[in-house]
């Protein structure tokens, strides 16, 4: 088990049996996306890409809130059109990287999360929350529409519902985001941590090489058309059956014994 910690321990990092948990740190700002988070989770995520060993990445946070968006306080020192555009584009990278992993991303939430946390939760794979926590995309509310937490919005939930909350600035909690399919589970709150540890460890119990073929055609398929998405589909899904794990699974079953995977990496 690693641990590391990174820009004055706003974003900490521990690694677990293929499992990279990064928590945003930064309780008492209710984890504001601020310059230095960004960059520190864009690096983190840029170093994740690319290690084959790795297998599941939980994004999760400290502290009595999951994350509050960005940090206005900090936008409002900055009162500069290029600043805004530079500040959008890292964020819009960030949210791009995490569905561009090719590893399930798992959101973990506790309490609220409003405006590009919301975002964050709307661009993992999977979103685990505690039933007391809440949603909403609520910048309207200081004037100003939460445009790019509207695209990983409007691809998570339908689209009246994510222009009702995006207009309305109303939260919404964790029995409706989950009934919505913003979320891909609820649990009772003292119970967040187990359901988080069974998920988790339902991936790690799959063929590593599976679920990343899976990762890479999921998200690419919804943007194609019906054929184009087939076509697509069937090269990888035919690439995956040429792996060594696809053989040994099948083999397992036929025979009526446990698969032993490969290891990541290898």
């Amino acid at each position: 088990m690693n641990h590391s910690q990174s820009s004055d321990n706003i974003l900490l990092r521990e690694d677990k049996e293929g499992a990279v948990y990064l928590t945003l740190n930064r309780p008492d700002k209710f984890n504001t996306l601020s310059e230095a988070m960004l960059t520190a989770l864009q690096k983190e995520l840029d170093t994740i890409a690319v290690d084959p060993t790795v297998r599941c990445v939980v994004i999760a946070a400290n502290g009595r809130g999951f994350c509050a968006g960005h940090d206005l306080r900090e936008m409002r020192a900055h009162p500069d059109q290029a600043y805004y555009q530079m500040l959008f584009r890292n964020c819009s990278r960030l949210m791009q990287s995490v569905v561009a992993l090719p590893v399930p991303v798992i959101a973990k939430v506790q309490g609220m999360a409003t405006a590009a946390g919301c975002q964050l939760v709307a661009s993992c794979d999977l979103a685990i929350a505690a039933e007391s926590a809440s949603f909403a995309v609520s910048g309207i509310n200081v004037g100003l529409f939460c445009s790019t937490p509207a695209v990983a919005l409007s691809r998570s939930i339908a689209p009246k519902r994510a222009f009702d909350m995006l207009i309305s600035g109303n939260f919404i909690d964790a029995a409706t985001a989950l009934e919505w399919g913003l979320l891909s589970g609820v649990t009772a709150d003292a119970d967040l941590d187990a359901a988080m540890a069974g998920k988790v460890a339902q991936i790690l119990s799959k063929s590593p090489a599976a679920v990343r073929f899976g990762k890479s055609m999921f998200h690419p398929q919804r943007q194609m058309a019906l054929a184009e998405a087939y076509e697509f589909a069937g090269k990888v899904m035919a690439e995956n059956m040429m792996s060594p794990d696809a053989g040994e699974g099948i083999d397992a079953f036929l025979a009526k014994r446990q698969p032993v995977w490969g290891q990541p990496g290898h």
